[in-house]
Parts: C-alpha cells; structure tokens; sequence
C-alpha cells in the first residue's frame, strides 16, 4: 500500500503519530489477525480512533483485519473517514442499535461504543439515552450470540459508580458500588449503564458470550471531533482563544482522565487479554483533578496567553452535569493485562490542542 494516499489522519500529524504508537504498541495483535471487528457508535471519537487504530495497524504491520464500522448516519461516516472508505479493510454498516442488528458479515469480535454521552442530551432526551443503552446493548449482545464471536467489549462509563462512601485518599476499584437515586432524571445514564453491564454477566453465564467491560474515565487528545463541548473541549478553546474559563458550578466535582490513545490501547488489550464477565477501568491514575483545578492548570500552564478562571453558576442545572463526584479510579487491573497509560494530563492538553489546530475544529 502506498503510505503516503492511504495514511489514516494526513490532516492531522498529531493523531496519526498516536495511530502509528498504537500499532507500535505491545498488544498482541496476532489475535486479531485475519479477523472481522465490528465497531459500534464508530463515528464517536472513541468509536473513529478505533477504526482508525486498526486500519493502522494493516497498513503498517499488515494484521489483514476487517473492519465493519457500524453507524446511525452515512453521510457524518463518509465525511469523518473520506478516502479510508476506498480501503478494502473498511466496510461501513448502516444501522440503528436499538433495533435488531443485521450483519451478513462473519464477526469475530466487537467493540460496542455507542452511547449518549451529551448531559444535556441525558436531561432533554431521557428516554432515549436508556432506550440506546438498554435496546442497543442488548442488540449487541443478541448479534455476538448468534455471531459466535471470540470476543466483545461493552464500553461503560465510570458513572457507573454512582456516590460512594470513601475513606481518605482510597482509590475505586471494580467492586465497589455506589449510590445513585432512580428518582433523579439525570441518573438515566448511569442507571442503564449499570444494568447493561449486568446484562453483559447474564449473557455470559446463560449464553457464554465472551464480553468483557470497560469502564472508561473521561477520555481526550487528539482526534477530538468537531462540535465536542464537554468541559476538556471548553477548556482548550478558551485557551487557544485566550478567553476566559467560565464554570458553571464550583468545579469541586474530581475528574479521571485518560488520553485517547491510551484509551483505544487499552480497549483492544481488554479485547485480546481480558477476562470474560469482569469490568476494568481505563484511567491514568495521575491524571485526576477536581473540575476548578483543572479549569486553573489549563489557564495558567496551556494557555497562551493570560486568561482567569470565571464563576457563572445558574440558579437550576440546565447544563445537566451530574452531582459533585468524589472518586479516584484506579486502573490496577488494566495494568495486569501489561496496559499503562503514557501521556498525563500537560501532554493530553497539548496534543489536543495541537490537533485542534491542525483541523480548525
């Protein structure tokens, strides 16, 4: 192939860099050779860097992996991938995952990433973020069945965790549960997250469907997509605009990060390596940080020019951000699988933006 057509990001040299170290990495791909991957929510960032990854990974170490990239909406698919669609390695599949998933397609294994993850999306349109979740995972989990897949791996949040009762500077690990009211609409995202992930168990143990969990920590770098507005997004542009940081709460809420490389990494070393029915979480432990601290490292130490960090907290939460989180995840059992994390949270911010300049989004 020629490298220089068919490379994955040519807009974006601080992404492809990151494809490039995925491929370079020391997850053992051998598994995934000649096999068909499904991924879902593929033009979410998770979801495109994914596909992206692999068709990196044929270009470069000629793994002869089939990608099916399933998507809601053609047209956003065929603009976020252009010309990787003219790859014999990636065939897209049109679809609505709360619907029964059609796939004449041998599948092999299937990373499932689609999911509402827009809050204010999780207060307008609740029935719709349990419908995704419920419907479509259940979907997945139908298809893996039929499919007879060697792997799968549900992508779940760690709002899964809901609040907990933690002593001093103790870290959460998997096992550990804790409160969220069903009474609170915005508990529906959560809510259904939990319960997909106890679907995931009883298709395993009635089925034997082989589905891991990932637990994923809020993820961002490079390849963020247009129209991103979560608070890592917010954060760069008022950095690179030199405008102020403006939060509408008291920001105490602690935050757990992960670059998106490190985090397609660790999704595919949970594919290959993980243990069926078990949940890992995918965290830089280092990278954890109240909101307003994060709002005050962004504006003194990645801004380019001096800017403040400015208090503007509405009377109601029309934003829908979730209560006031006091969490420190720890990725002990990711890193067992031979997964660490490589970029902390300066460099994440740094490619991030640099990646946002390269594509103006």
């Amino acid at each position: 192939m020629n490298n220089k057509i068919l490379q994955e990001s040519a807009d974006d040299s601080i992404l492809q860099e990151d494809l490039d170290r995925i491929s370079e990495s020391d997850i053992p791909l051998e598994e995934l050779k000649g096999k068909t991957v499904l991924v879902t929510g593929a033009t979410g960032l998770i979801g495109s860097l994914l596909v992206k990854a692999l068709q990196c990974c044929n270009r470069r170490k000629e793994t002869g992996i089939k990608i099916l990239a399933l998507v809601r909406n053609q047209e956003k698919a065929e603009r976020l991938f252009g010309d990787l669609l003219k790859r014999e390695d990636l065939k897209l599949v049109i679809g609505d995952i709360t619907m029964p998933v059609e796939v004449d397609d041998k599948i092999d294994h299937i990373i499932h990433c689609a999911s509402i993850t827009t809050s204010k999306v999780m207060i307008s349109r609740p029935v719709d973020v349990i419908r995704t979740s419920l419907n479509g995972t259940e979907n997945l989990l139908e298809l893996a069945k039929e499919k007879q897949v060697r792997s799968m791996v549900y992508v779940s949040s760690m709002e899964m965790y809901g609040a907990l009762n933690l002593q001093n500077d103790q870290m959460v690990t998997e096992e550990m549960t804790g409160y969220l009211n069903p009474l609170a609409l915005r508990s529906n995202y959560p809510e259904s997250k939990r319960m997909c992930e106890n679907m995931c168990v009883a298709y395993g143990t009635q089925y034997e469907v082989p589905v891991k969990i990932a637990r994923l920590a809020q993820t961002f770098g490079a390849g963020v997509l247009p129209g991103e507005n979560r608070v890592f997004a917010q954060f760069a542009r008022s950095a690179m605009k030199g405008s102020d940081i403006v939060l509408h709460t008291e920001g105490k809420s602690e935050g757990n990060y992960c670059y998106t490389a490190d985090a397609v990494r660790a999704l595919l070393t949970i594919l290959v390596k993980g243990e069926n029915m078990q949940a890992y979480n995918v965290v830089n432990e280092k990278s954890h940080i109240t909101i307003a601290d994060m709002a005050k490292f962004v504006a003194e130490k990645i801004a380019e020019k001096p800017i403040e960090v400015v208090f503007d907290i509405p009377k109601e939460n029309k934003f829908g951000y979730a209560s006031d989180t006091k969490m420190h995840l720890a990725a002990t059992r990711l890193m067992a699988l031979g997964w660490q994390p490589e970029t902390d949270l300066e460099e994440s911010y740094r490619r991030l933006i640099a990646s946002m300049k390269n594509r103006n989004v």
